[in-house]
């Protein structure tokens, strides 16, 4: 079964940091390119960064570029978001997703929320 799971977030101060992590199971976790997603409320759902299969690769929206830093650990099937210098408005859940093809799944999503 494939399983994408999420887990980091929490509540952050502004130019606070955290870290996501995103567990997968049931695929190859080294031949797909992973990416994260947020939705803040009322808007809709955002690409935040893609990364390869073997990282060599990296793409990032405007709004994260310098403060986020997506990476994978291929022997643990896990990818990460660094995610620095956080703004009020990087409030959102944050989701990892993998596709390729018809194949796609997403994960149940992390609550990040990013207040004083």
């Amino acid at each position: 079964q494939v399983q994408l799971v999420e887990s980091g977030g929490g509540l952050v101060q502004p130019g606070g940091s955290l870290r996501l992590a995103c567990a997968a199971s049931g695929f190859t976790f080294r031949t797909y390119a992973m990416s994260w997603y947020r939705q803040a409320p009322g808007k809709e759902r955002e690409l935040v960064a893609t990364i390869t299969t073997t990282g060599d690769s990296t793409n990032y929206a405007d709004s994260v570029k310098g403060r986020f830093i997506i990476s994978r650990y291929n022997a643990m099937n896990t990818m990460y978001l660094q995610m620095n210098n956080l703004k009020p408005e990087d409030t959102a859940v944050y989701y990892c997703n993998t596709a390729r093809g018809t194949f796609s799944r997403w994960g149940q999503g992390t609550q990040v929320t990013v207040s004083s």
